[in-house]
């Protein structure tokens, strides 16, 4: 539940996301369809803003469960709260990236095509996310 190294996951999969927004971001500022820019259209600046909003929103999490683990207050539920949202989040965010990067998203040559395949994984690591949710729902008294 990564209550050995709290955070681990969902730090990791905050860099991945990061870095994969990062890549998107510059490929669609070069990549051309119909004579303009891919960054040009409006969904892809909406899809664009919310991966960094999800982004923003794994951080403050992985920033506060460190807050909680220093002061020895991060629970097991915490932890997999932030654990599921980190992992689920970087998955989304990748997903988005691969889908602007259209029929290149797959080509190996492309670090979007790496970092979705090797970003599925973390959603296994440290308990799947399903036992991440069993940990949270027995928080609920569930």
């Amino acid at each position: 539940m990564g209550l050995r190294q709290p955070g681990g996951q969902s730090l990791g999969a905050c860099a991945t996301a990061t870095a994969a927004l990062n890549f998107t971001t510059d490929y669609v500022k070069e990549r051309k369809v119909f004579d303009k820019p891919v960054a040009s259209f409006q969904n892809t600046k909406f899809v664009l803003a919310e991966c960094a909003t999800e982004i923003e929103a794994a951080q403050a999490m992985v920033d506060r469960a460190m807050n909680l683990h220093d002061r020895g207050e991060l629970t097991a539920a915490d932890a997999a709260k932030l654990k599921l949202f980190g992992t689920e989040m970087a998955g989304r965010v990748i997903d988005e990236c691969l889908q602007l990067h259209g029929g290149y998203g797959y080509m190996r040559e492309y670090p979007i095509a790496r970092l979705y395949a090797d970003t599925r994984v973390s959603r296994i690591y440290d308990g799947t996310n399903e036992v991440q949710k069993t940990v949270i729902a027995k928080s609920l008294a569930l």
